[in-house]
């Protein structure tokens, strides 16, 4: 159950920012939906930690919290509530629709919200994506390690190998995550070993990354500051009961 119920004005604001699903500038947001997210909705929606905003020059620029996601993943569980106001009565009612019927398609496509409004830039192809991983190493300061990619780590199987056993996978996870580990217990950005993992289907390393977060020594978290994340850390995240969490760490 929602805890906390929103305004209509504080609903949509959260719905623009996950469909948006980045940072935006307020500038931006009234160049693109005619809006901003101002007093008092800005303190509301900062002090329950649904949406982080700082200063962006002289405007506020935000993006929605791993909590804003949560709460978005919930308000598509159980729909929208009317306002009862006249003003906007059709465009409530189309949003309603829509917030009440997605959750169809999800299901379908096994798919979570982040994955759904993914923005395009996020979705390259695996070589091009290794490659900026590791170019952007320097860009990402909540990576513990920087130890160099193995020249045959990424290498691809042939094309006729047999398929990868979730032990394997979980195998590969472990061992990927002891090369870039600098010290024991130290957290490990998900956008530098998934790389390590050559190519394995997304979708089964992320199904092994969520068993292996039942394991009494794997703990897999989110980034606590949410602005130093780039867009190639938002992709290599992975979605476990709605939230995109970024680290992990595997105990000796």
């Amino acid at each position: 159950m929602l805890e906390k119920k929103l305004t209509s004005s504080q609903t949509a604001i959260l719905l623009v920012l996950m469909a948006e699903a980045r940072e935006i500038s307020n500038p931006e947001l009234k160049n693109l939906y005619g809006v901003t997210l101002v007093n008092p909705d800005l303190t509301t929606l900062n002090d329950l930690k649904l949406v982080e905003s700082w200063k962006q020059g002289r405007a506020f620029a935000h993006v929605l919290t791993d909590s804003g996601w949560a709460y978005a993943a919930a308000l598509f569980r159980e729909g929208m509530e009317a306002s009862g106001r006249p003003a906007g009565r059709v465009l409530e009612a189309a949003l309603r629709a829509i917030v009440a019927n997605l959750p169809r398609h999800m299901d379908r496509a096994e798919s979570s919200l982040a994955d759904l409004f993914a923005r395009e830039e996020d979705l390259l192809p695996a070589a091009v994506e290794t490659a900026a991983s590791e170019a952007s190493v320097s860009e990402t300061p909540t990576i513990v390690s920087t130890a160099p990619v193995p020249s045959d780590a990424a290498a691809s199987p042939a094309a006729d190998s047999p398929a990868i056993s979730t032990d394997d996978i979980e195998t590969r996870i472990r061992k990927a995550y002891a090369q870039l580990a600098e010290r024991p217990n130290s957290w490990v950005s998900l956008t530098l070993l998934r790389p390590l993992l050559g190519d394995v289907p997304r979708h089964e390393v992320d199904a092994t990354l969520r068993r292996m977060i039942g394991m009494p020594d794997v703990d897999i978290i989110p980034e606590s500051n949410q602005k130093m994340l780039t867009d190639k850390d938002r992709h290599a995240a992975v979605t476990i009961g709605d939230q995109a969490k970024h680290l992990i760490l595997i105990g000796a």
